[in-house]
């Protein structure tokens, strides 16, 4: 019943134009269209409900997977729960907005983005790397260990130009966040991205992404924002 009610509320918040966006981004059908900051008012009322959260990611709904991931309780998820996750994520915005940020508030998420990173499989590896940008722009620096983020950043240096398309977009923001979130290490990530340069990333039937981690990061500085920490993993 409460799987019915919430699918109902998700379908009355959907907007065509919304969908439009979603689909050229990979999403396809079922979905609804529904913009994430509309669904806070559903969510504030369900809190977390891990049982639900299964519920609505096993739809294969694309807007009941993100709402999944909003209402979950990821210290009641096992790894095994995040692998059914990641096979169910089918494209970038389930992989790395969904799956990896709800694994980014366990205690298990470097153990499990570090086999996915190792996995070769284009989404799992791009998950594991966002799962390191949602752990570095929250947690303090203490909680990580220099010389295997610094290996990281090698191992980006070494590899990102012939990575899968999504998984350059997410060792990209890898750069860039280690550069700005993690001190130990903002030297070595700004020299990374300066030796890497530009990034070519090719996306179904729109042109090829141009992505300039060192570029972004300067701006980021000038702006004030190095040492920056978000409070919170999910919104």
């Amino acid at each position: 019943m409460e799987l019915e009610m919430v699918m109902q509320g998700l379908e009355a918040l959907g907007k065509e134009r919304t969908k439009k966006t979603y689909i050229s981004n990979g999403a396809h059908e079922p979905l609804y269209g529904v913009a994430t900051g509309a669904m806070k008012p559903l969510s504030k009322k369900i809190k977390n409900n891990q049982p639900l959260a299964e519920e609505l990611y096993a739809t294969g709904n694309y807007d009941a997977m993100y709402f999944a991931g909003i209402i979950a309780d990821p210290m009641a998820m096992t790894e095994a729960d995040f692998e059914r996750w990641i096979d169910g994520a089918y494209f970038y915005m389930l992989s790395d907005y969904v799956v990896a940020v709800t694994l980014a508030e366990t205690e298990i998420a470097q153990e499990v983005a570090d086999k996915w990173i190792a996995s070769g499989e284009e989404l799992r590896m791009s998950a594991g790397w966002s799962c390191y940008c949602w752990l570095l722009g929250n947690r303090p620096d203490s909680e990580f260990s220099t010389a295997k983020l610094a290996g990281m950043l090698d191992q980006v240096k070494n590899t990102i130009h012939e990575s899968p398309e999504r998984t350059k977009s997410a060792m990209n923001n890898f750069m860039y966040t280690v550069a700005i979130s993690y001190i130990p290490l903002h030297e070595k990530a700004v020299e990374t991205a300066k030796a890497v340069g530009p990034v070519e990333m090719k996306r179904d039937k729109k042109k090829i992404s141009i992505l300039h981690a060192a570029e972004t990061i300067q701006k980021d500085i000038d702006r004030g924002k190095l040492g920056f920490k978000r409070k919170y993993v999910r919104c």
